[in-house]
C-alpha cells in the first residue's frame, strides 16, 4: 500500500526525473512536472458547477491523506517535500475551476498557478507555514484560488468590454 501511496504522492515518480538530470540544482522543477502532469487530468474535470466543486473538495482531501500517509511512510520527510508533488495537482485543478477546458485557459491557470506557487504571496505564504500535510496542500490549493481569481477578473473585465 505505501508503493501506491508513494507513486500517487509523487506523480506516478515524475518528480524524481529533474533531479537526474540535474543533481546538484535544490530547485529541481518537480512542482512544474507535478503541475504539467495535472494539465489532461484537468481536461476529465467535470464541467458542471457542482460536480466539478463535489469532486475537487475531495480531490483535496484525498490530496491532505495521500500527503500525510506519505510523509508518515518515512521517505519524504521535512516541510512540504519537493519530491511530493500531487499538491501541485490540487492548486492546477483549483486554478482551472469554473474555467473553460480551452488551451488558453490551460495555460493562463498553469502559468499564473506556477507564478503564485512560487512567490507565494499571502494567503499561500501563511498555509506554506503549516507544518502539516493540510499546509502542504492548502499552500498550492491558495496559489490556485488566486490564479482563478485573476482569470475569472480577466473574464468580467473583457465580457464588459474594456480590455
Amino acid at each position: 500500500m505505501q508503493k501506491i501511496i508513494n507513486a500517487l504522492a509523487t506523480g506516478f515518480y515524475i518528480s524524481y526525473l529533474p533531479a537526474l538530470v540535474i543533481p546538484f540544482k535544490k530547485n529541481t522543477g518537480a512542482g512544474f512536472l507535478g503541475t504539467a502532469l495535472a494539465v489532461p487530468f484537468a481536461l476529465l474535470f467535470p464541467q458542471d458547477f457542482i460536480l466539478s466543486l463535489v469532486v475537487l473538495l475531495a480531490f483535496w482531501v484525498f490530496c491532505v491523506w495521500v500527503c500525510k500517509k506519505a510523509k508518515l511512510g518515512g521517505k519524504y520527510k521535512g516541510h512540504d517535500n519537493p519530491k511530493i508533488v500531487i499538491d501541485e495537482a490540487a492548486g492546477y485543478f483549483t486554478a482551472m475551476l469554473f474555467l473553460p477546458h480551452t488551451w488558453p485557459y490551460l495555460v493562463a491557470a498553469f502559468v499564473l498557478f506556477r507564478t503564485f506557487d512560487t512567490l507565494k504571496p499571502w494567503p499561500v505564504s501563511h498555509f506554506d507555514k503549516m507544518p502539516n500535510a493540510l499546509g502542504v496542500v492548502f499552500d498550492d490549493v491558495a496559489a490556485g484560488l488566486l490564479a482563478n481569481i485573476c482569470i475569472q477578473i480577466f473574464i468580467i473585465i473583457h465580457r464588459a468590454g474594456i480590455i
